[in-house]
């Protein structure tokens, strides 16, 4: 199982993600309320700001500190290192 850094040393596995995706559309600010609501959030932030919502195939919502496009290129091994 391939794990990759979504941010400050969290790790989360590459093959359970569905979506990548911005914070900033009221769809997914929704989302990630309704799993909050029920204890499916998982915050990677450290208490910095939201910049990716990752959606794992089990409804689990992982917020990000990391660009979407970062994300996406540690998932394909491309070395992209622009930590938030």
């Amino acid at each position: 199982m391939k794990f990759i850094n979504v941010g400050y040393g969290n790790m989360a596995a590459a093959g359970r993600l569905i979506a990548i995706v911005s914070p900033d559309a009221a769809p997914v600010r929704r989302l990630i309320q309704d799993a909050r609501d029920s204890g499916r959030v998982i915050d990677a932030t450290c208490g910095h700001k939201t910049r990716a919502v990752l959606v794992t195939d089990s409804e689990h919502v992982i917020l990000s500190p990391l660009l979407p496009e970062t994300v996406a290129a540690r998932i394909d091994g491309k070395t992209e290192e622009a930590e938030a």
